[in-house]
């Protein structure tokens, strides 16, 4: 459908007190098409006032993060941390059809403990597909670093047990690890063919570069986006595109609504071809 959405988590932070009310007064303000909802683990006490908060805003919902604990139980899998993600899981796909959204993106890993495991968070795809299938939510799983392997064979090893399986492209967790332009090469075709869903950020360092794992906006850093969307724009690709590029102050809590639509309307311009 090709619509440029913001990430919530780009404008609200603990430094503004996740305050989830804030974006009432930013719909206006943000030249998006629509939203993707980070979700915090602050809101599940409150999600019926969430939902009722985000359905007056006046811009959609399409699409639905998965609050990261999710991810951090199923890769930590001690006592009880599988049926915790799956309790978690289904929490988040009842807020997210409740705001229309139709789409989630999950960190099927995630915290330090990553993919150590990597077998059962495998396996744990499964019963979390089954959920949000219940809700009619389409799952994409984000392909977010790693700390035992890489996210592009991970992604590869869940499409060969999985041939059905969505993601989310992200450009920073693929530059981290030198993978971005990777994905156009001829042998990840079939991955690329199962890419449901992008996130935008650019990103500054290192192969592996812990300190600089920071969400910038477009031309902060070092990403070719030129000739990313060249290849995407040559793929048809024509779902829709979140920006998480960090546009509030991380002491201040202040949003900066100017360099968020300043990305959108960079990757606006690219996405249209007009490069």
């Amino acid at each position: 459908m090709k619509r440029i959405l913001c990430s919530t988590g780009a404008l609200i932070g603990r430094s503004n007190g996740r305050d989830y009310r804030l974006l009432t007064g930013l719909a206006d303000k943000i030249d998006c098409d629509g939203f993707e909802l980070l979700m915090y683990d602050d809101w599940y006490s409150c999600a019926d006032a969430l939902s009722e908060c985000l359905n007056a805003i006046g811009k959609p919902f399409p699409s639905f993060h998965i609050e990261k604990d999710v991810g951090e139980l199923i890769s930590r899998n001690e006592e009880g941390d599988s049926e915790k993600a799956l309790e978690l899981f289904e929490k988040n796909c009842i807020i997210a059809r409740s705001i229309g959204s139709e789409k989630l993106v999950l960190h099927l890993w995630n915290g330090v403990h990553s993919d150590k495991a990597f077998l059962h968070n495998m396996k744990m795809y499964a019963p979390l597909r089954d959920i949000a299938v219940k809700y009619g939510l389409l799952l994409t799983v984000e392909n977010v670093v790693c700390n035992y392997a890489d996210p592009l064979s991970r992604l590869k090893e869940l499409l060969y047990y999985y041939p059905d399986i969505a993601f989310t492209f992200d450009t920073k967790m693929a530059e981290f690890h030198g993978q971005l332009m990777d994905i156009c090469k001829d042998e990840n075709r079939a991955v690329w063919d199962h890419v449901a869903h992008l996130h935008i950020n650019d990103y500054k360092g290192g192969i592996k570069d812990w300190s600089s794992l920071k969400t910038l906006h477009i031309g902060e850093g070092q990403i070719d986006f030129k000739s990313l969307f060249s290849f995407v724009n040559s793929m048809g690709y024509d779902g829709d595109i979140t920006i998480e590029s960090t546009s509030f102050g991380k002491t201040t809590g202040i949003i900066d609504a100017d360099s968020m639509n300043s990305s959108i309307a960079r990757v606006r311009e690219l996405f249209g071809g007009r490069v």
